[in-house]
């Protein structure tokens, strides 16, 4: 994560889950260095302002999405079977700050 911190940026998490829930699995997964934020309520309702809720099942997709300092979404992408990968993320992210 320094990577990202090194281009001035910051990496969270955001689930639907309750804090509750986001810290037992963040200590199962043998604790997680970024923030958690949980979107448990209103349920989802900051997911489904980025287009990311996915009514079907009432979760939010697992989405990587960039932000410019104002809160625009400049770039996304969405992972259901595969992880992102760093470096890609850091090539957008450089691409994306010219």
């Amino acid at each position: 994560m320094k990577q990202f911190e090194n281009k001035d940026t910051k990496v969270l998490g955001l689930s639907v889950d309750s804090t509750f829930a986001l810290k037992t699995w963040a200590a199962a997964m043998g604790g997680i260095r970024h923030p958690l934020l949980s979107d448990f309520w209103p349920h989802g309702a900051v997911a489904q302002s980025l287009g990311i809720f996915n009514d079907t099942v009432g979760i939010a997709s697992r989405t990587v999405l960039i932000a410019d300092p104002d809160g625009v979404v400049r770039h996304t992408e969405v992972h259901s079977k595969t992880l992102p990968d760093p470096e890609q993320l850091l090539a957008t992210l450089v691409d994306l700050q010219k």
